[in-house]
């Protein structure tokens, strides 16, 4: 997420400089051909590129509307994240009680298994909506890296967890299904009661709601037919504005079309950018920052010395992942 007030010009020009190059190419070839060599007389009305820019500009208005949208629900869902998991940790540390009498050096390690548990669901999750599709016309194929992907959960699970994760096909869900395990332990054993045990369950649906709605904005893009012919009609309509300039502003067309094509192409990267917002990109959630700040605060709720804690998530050039 980029949290820096202006953004740098040179960010702009990595991302958009071939398309420039090519208007500024395109606006030079048409005044060469109509201004200093007359091979070719451009008279197109100017109130053709105004009604295809009108309509243009609408266009993009929507895409960029709902590519914002998907991303301000991502990020709220992460919000959502962070509050569920602060309250979650509390449920386990104060409802899971054992009986008068009963030794609860057990319960205690019962609790703190859990709770890096959940922390463990946090990372995997993050790394589960990052991963890489492949997209063709027929399937979408996963691209996964290898098992150390998951390098940042093997603190939080016992070696056999970890290893069972690993080859799950949804490795978050399989964290979920061993925290109900471990509660219906609790349960059976005494430490929990009916009314508390419903009460941490309905949690964990939260936490599948909140990854059922994190994977629908994964894997269903902004329809690709805005994408695709919004690139085509800003290609359509810059292309054009050289010829549209030219018999009136002469040599000014290439610096006028250059900047009127600037924005139209800053409008369409937006949008584009915006509407995939788990792809670890600079405009993206910051999810390895709000997995840093959970387990900051869960950490906490167990009481843990602050050197155990993580190091605090430095912005690096106005940018956080």
């Amino acid at each position: 997420m980029i949290v820096r007030r202006n953004l740098k010009m040179s960010l702009l020009l990595h991302y958009m400089w071939k398309q420039l190059l090519y208007y500024v190419i395109l606006s030079t070839l048409i005044f060469l051909l109509h201004d200093i060599y007359d091979i070719v007389y451009f008279a197109i009305p100017s109130y053709t590129i105004a009604a295809l820019g009108t309509a243009l500009a609408i266009f993009l208005g929507f895409k960029n509307t709902h590519a914002y949208e998907r991303w301000w629900e991502a990020r709220k869902i992460w919000g959502l994240m962070v509050n569920y998991s602060r309250a979650w940790t509390r449920q386990v540390t104060t409802m899971i009680i054992p009986p008068d009498g009963e030794n609860p050096g057990e319960v205690e390690k019962l609790q703190e298994a859990m709770v890096y548990r959940h922390l463990a669901f946090v990372n995997s999750l993050r790394v589960f909506l990052r991963r890489k599709l492949a997209y063709n016309e027929t399937a979408v194929t996963e691209l996964y890296e290898d098992e150390n992907t998951y390098k940042d959960t093997k603190s939080f699970l016992s070696i056999e967890e970890y290893q069972e994760m690993v080859i799950k096909d949804n490795p978050p869900n399989y964290l979920l299904q061993k925290q109900g395990e471990d509660l219906k332990m609790a349960f059976q054993k005494g430490w929990l009661s009916d009314y508390r045990f419903v009460k941490m369950e309905e949690t964990l649906v939260d936490f599948n709601d909140i990854q059922g709605m994190s994977e629908r904005i994964k894997n269903t893009p902004l329809p690709r037919q805005y994408t695709y012919l919004s690139r085509v009609f800003v290609l359509i309509h810059c292309t054009l504005l050289p010829m549209v300039f030219i018999s009136d502003l002469g040599w000014k067309t290439i610096p006028v079309s250059l900047v009127v094509s600037f924005v139209f192409s800053a409008l369409d990267l937006i949008g584009e950018r915006t509407e995939d917002p788990f792809e670890n990109r600079l405009e993206d959630t910051p999810m390895t920052s709000l997995s840093l700040t959970i387990e900051t605060n869960l950490r906490e709720q167990l009481k843990e010395t602050k050197r155990n804690f993580p190091a605090k998530y430095k912005v690096e050039d106005g940018i956080v992942f």
